[in-house]
């Protein structure tokens, strides 16, 4: 099993329930032993949440009898059938298998834009969650402690490119803790924090549809979040970025949220791709490939529920949890000598929470705002949460930060050298087709 997101923990925790100790051995390839709730990453950012609230451990699991290999799978020799894997202490391993589920999930989208990787966070991992953090309230220290206005203007101004979920949720929860922490901060004048969120599309959360799309911009713009559509980055540098309409804002923070990309893992395999994702069947195997299945963000699954024969399931949460138990039954089918079933699930709607009271929900294709959407997608997300612990930890979470407010301390994970896009995520660590089949091949003359 490759990878521990949604897709990946399902598919493993259900082999562990329905397979016999001697009937199976399962592994699992995974550069963390938690499971990360992506959802909840920008309530990480603002300090609603603390990180460890959001990281399910894998190793509570009383059944637990899963080998965890510490790294991330960098290449599949299909013919030989051996996944090629980087440990964390960046030792190269050859594990052979007899079936392989492939779940490792996306990486964040960028474009050949200059000075995007070296100026740009994300918010794809619990590490750049927390970085962001300390980043953002680390500019409010600096521009309460300066006496230059250019400074001052550049430390106080955010800039969030990508009106999607993720960039929504992460603009509107990080404008809420600057909100609150310039309070803190005698010698800040409030007006001169400016949020700005930008998207290319010309529409923010186009699949909410256009009247909860509406209502989202409301709220944002409410609060001052300054929202342009139909732009783009054009250029940024360390102190200042420039839109693709000419306007030049001067900022520190630059926070990239602009979609996500399949797995490179999926281009080493050397078969058929859809937009980077694996072509699978409605089953997730692979055609012509017995024993190779994928999943998850990383995978173009058939939707049979919508009827069309070119859709693919979109890379959402509540369809990767589902086609991983699903493929488990698959995998089980397989190895018991059954027949297959396709994958089938109707979509049951999106959340999306704003912060504090704000938030506009569509379950089941019901429009809701205000505080009955809060309540559908916190008990959404908190309902989705895999155990106990995680669901006490996220409750007290919320309850405590409702009735307590946040500090506003930074933890030390903003270090004098800063960390980008470019050092969270390791897109340039995956082999080639032809350097897996030389890995492999290597390996066989050494041990015979």
């Amino acid at each position: 099993m490759v990878g521990a997101g949604f897709a990946g923990v399902e598919c493993v925790r259900r082999l562990e329930r329905k397979l016999a100790p001697d009937e199976a051995d399962v592994t699992l390839v995974t550069p963390f032993s938690y499971q990360l709730y992506l959802p909840l990453l920008p309530q990480v950012a603002s300090g609603v949440l603390t990180p460890q609230s959001i990281a399910v451990s894998l190793r509570r699991s009383r059944k637990y009898r899963t080998r965890i290999i510490p790294g991330g799978a960098i290449g599949v020799d299909l013919k030989s059938k051996v996944c090629v894997i980087r440990t964390i202490t960046d030792q190269i391993v050859n594990e052979p298998y007899d079936y392989i589920v492939l779940a490792p999930g996306s990486i964040t989208r960028t474009f050949d834009i200059p000075g995007l990787t070296e100026h740009a966070f994300g918010m794809k991992t619990l590490a750049e969650a927390a970085y962001i953090r300390d980043h953002v309230i680390s500019q409010l220290d600096l521009a309460d402690a300066s006496d230059d206005p250019a400074e001052r203007a550049s430390r106080l101004q955010f800039v969030v490119v990508g009106g999607g979920y993720a960039g929504t949720e992460t603009a509107a929860c990080l404008q809420r803790l600057t909100h609150a922490a310039v309070k803190r901060y005698p010698r800040i004048d409030p007006s001169l924090i400016k949020w700005h969120l930008i998207d290319i599309a010309p529409k923010l959360m186009p699949e909410l549809g256009d009247k909860l799309g509406r209502s989202a911009q409301e709220i944002l713009r409410r609060r001052g979040i300054e929202i342009s559509l139909g732009v783009s980055l054009d250029k940024a540098g360390a102190n200042e970025v420039t839109f693709t309409d000419g306007r030049v804002v001067p900022t520190r923070t630059l926070i990239w949220t602009a979609g996500v990309a399949a797995s490179p893992l999926m281009s080493t395999l050397g078969a058929e791709t859809v937009r980077g994702r694996l072509a699978v069947t409605a089953e997730m195997n692979l055609p012509g490939n017995d024993g190779v299945f994928a999943l998850g963000d990383a995978a173009a699954v058939p939707d049979k529920a919508k009827g069309d024969e070119a859709a693919v399931c979109p890379p959402t949460a509540q369809h990767a949890m589902r086609q991983g138990k699903h493929v488990a039954d698959n995998v089980i089918a397989t190895l018991r000598g059954r027949p297959l079933e396709p994958y089938v699930h109707k979509d049951l709607g999106l959340v999306v929470d704003l912060g504090g009271t704000d938030a506009v929900s569509k379950p089941l294709g019901i429009e809701l705002r205000g505080l009955p959407a809060q309540a559908v997608a916190r008990g959404y997300h908190w309902s989705a949460l895999r155990t106990n612990v995680a669901k006490a930890r996220v409750m007290t979470n919320w309850t405590l930060n409702a009735l307590a407010g946040d500090d506003f301390v930074r933890t030390g994970f903003q270090a004098r050298k800063p960390a980008t896009l470019k050092d969270f995520e390791y897109t340039d660590a995956y082999l080639s087709p032809e350097q897996v089949r030389e890995q492999v091949e290597s390996a066989q003359h050494r041990h015979p």
